[in-house]
């Protein structure tokens, strides 16, 4: 790998943000409602947005001074004067109508008629919710901390949920939220987004048992820590059970079917280690992680 190096001071803002941007991706969408002293409505995305805590429940955004003037931006100014915002997830189906607010409007423009969206009156905050989202958060904003005085500098909101509203038609069975059917959009850079969808979803499992550490890379056998067949996924996968399968267990496999016509043949010493690790990545590509160790240490 071929690495290239430099100080962030070596770049302008703009160029950090095009690197940041691209860089740290997908990054979810916090859709912000909020309001003024006067009541007047403002709503805005933002992409410098996650989860910090679940005991109080924060959410975290950021509105940026705008570069080219240092300007702020009217959700921050919001915030400071009504400490309320409601955080309204963006989903596929509502993308291109949240882009259109993202536009620096005057004061005083109710981007929910701009971009043709529904306002539902909060009953927590004043801020409306967006009728339109799927997930509405209605939030107290406990903090602003300003974490610079130049243009691009964040000024991080600190909000805490209040009240939770979920759209029933993307829970499952359990009350959960699904994940194929809330259609999640991320920010990536550029003009980049990204679409959550059944295709591109996987999970990555939890050790075998679930009941402790797995036994980690640094105690496989040299010869699979080494493998030119086996992948870093593949070794991470493997590094999640907790004990190895016994001699007794190997041997039975051994005579499986599936492993004694692959064994078949006259195979070198390194001929039979190739096969016998392609064996392995096809296991582990079905979920047979116990097997995969089995044919791993014939």
């Amino acid at each position: 790998m071929r690495l290239k190096t430099f100080d962030a001071s070596s770049i302008t803002p703009t160029e950090m943000q095009v690197f940041l941007h691209h860089a740290i991706a997908p990054r979810p969408i916090c859709f912000a409602s909020t309001v003024n002293k006067n009541g007047d409505v403002n709503l805005s995305p933002f992409s410098f947005f996650n989860v910090f805590s679940v005991d109080p429940p924060i959410c975290v955004f950021s509105p940026s001074n705008k570069g080219r003037d240092n300007n702020t931006k009217h959700t921050l100014e919001n915030v400071l004067d009504v400490p309320e915002c409601v955080i309204n997830i963006v989903n596929y189906d509502m993308v291109q109508q949240t882009y259109l607010t993202s536009k620096d409007y005057p004061r005083g423009v109710n981007e929910f008629s701009k971009a043709g969206f529904t306002e539902l009156a909060s009953e927590t905050v004043k801020p409306p919710r967006v009728a339109e989202s799927t997930v509405q958060l209605e939030c107290v904003v406990n903090d602003v901390i300003a974490l610079g005085k130049n243009g691009g500098a964040g000024n991080l909101v600190i909000a805490e949920l209040k009240r939770v509203h979920v759209n029933e038609d993307i829970l499952d069975a359990n009350g959960k939220i699904d994940p194929y059917k809330i259609d999640l959009v991320a920010r990536l850079g550029g003009d980049w987004y990204c679409r959550v969808t059944r295709d591109n979803l996987f999970k990555i499992a939890k050790p075998i048992d679930n009941t402790g550490l797995g036994i980690g890379v640094d105690a496989f056998p040299e010869a699979i820590k080494n493998s030119k067949v086996l992948t870093g996924n593949n070794l991470g996968l493997l590094g999640l059970i907790k004990t190895l399968p016994t001699v007794e267990e190997i041997e039975v496999f051994r005579k499986s079917d599936e492993i004694k016509e692959m064994l078949n043949g006259s195979l070198d010493s390194q001929d039979r280690t190739t096969s016998l690790h392609l064996k392995a990545k096809l296991l582990l590509e079905d979920g047979r992680v116990i097997d995969a160790w089995k044919v791993l240490l014939m």
